[in-house]
């Protein structure tokens, strides 16, 4: 998938643990403006994720305490904000999992216009409607929805592999030589060995 479909670092975890899986509802606003994102809970569906662009903005929350307990009632699982979030506490105690770029606790602007729905990027990450969305403490993914057979089925065999991998560690015998291949193709030469 070419790493287009992992969101940036700059994506941290809000909420104390826990997984997030879900279908993107996706929202693009102005910098620090919320408008659209509160239509945007008005229209979430059970199992929901909001996936919203606001440029990375942090001098002016998107959402706070109030937005994600009303957001969660009405079944939206998660959020993934390039931007900030406020009642940073709150989001800890919910648990409800929640990525976003920064806290401040400045509020939000209310001007729009903006997009629902639309394909969005956050951080090189490109997001369309309906995509699966997946977030740990790592950060966070999205699997086209095409895509969804194909990667789960490549997923589980890599899991398979590093477990073996790690089996093999904690045995000591593992002794990786793939990066002497890929060091030659690299142009670089290599001290002999005895």
């Amino acid at each position: 998938m070419h790493r287009m479909y992992a969101g940036g670092a700059e994506l941290r975890p809000m909420h104390r643990d826990g997984k997030l899986v879900g279908r993107a509802l996706t929202v693009k606003a102005p910098p620090g403006d919320n408008l659209m994102l509160h239509k945007a809970m008005d229209m979430a569906v059970d199992g929901d994720v909001i996936v919203m662009d606001a440029a990375g903005d942090v001098t002016h929350a998107l959402m706070g305490e109030m937005m994600l307990d009303y957001a969660h009632r009405r079944g939206v699982v998660g959020f993934v904000l390039n931007g900030a979030i406020r009642d940073a506490d709150a989001f800890l105690e919910m648990n409800i999992p929640a990525f976003a770029v920064g806290v401040t606790h400045r509020g939000p602007y209310k001007n729009g216009p903006g997009e629902i729905n639309t394909p969005i990027a956050i951080g090189g990450m490109v997001i369309t409607p309906g995509d699966l969305i997946v977030g740990d403490a790592d950060g966070v993914v999205v699997v086209p929805i095409d895509d969804v057979a194909e990667v789960y089925e490549r997923t589980v065999a890599k899991h398979a592999a590093e477990l073996k991998q790690i089996e093999n560690i904690k045995a000591g015998t593992h002794k990786p030589t793939w990066f002497n291949d890929a060091l030659v193709k690299a142009g670089c030469e290599l001290p002999s060995t005895n």
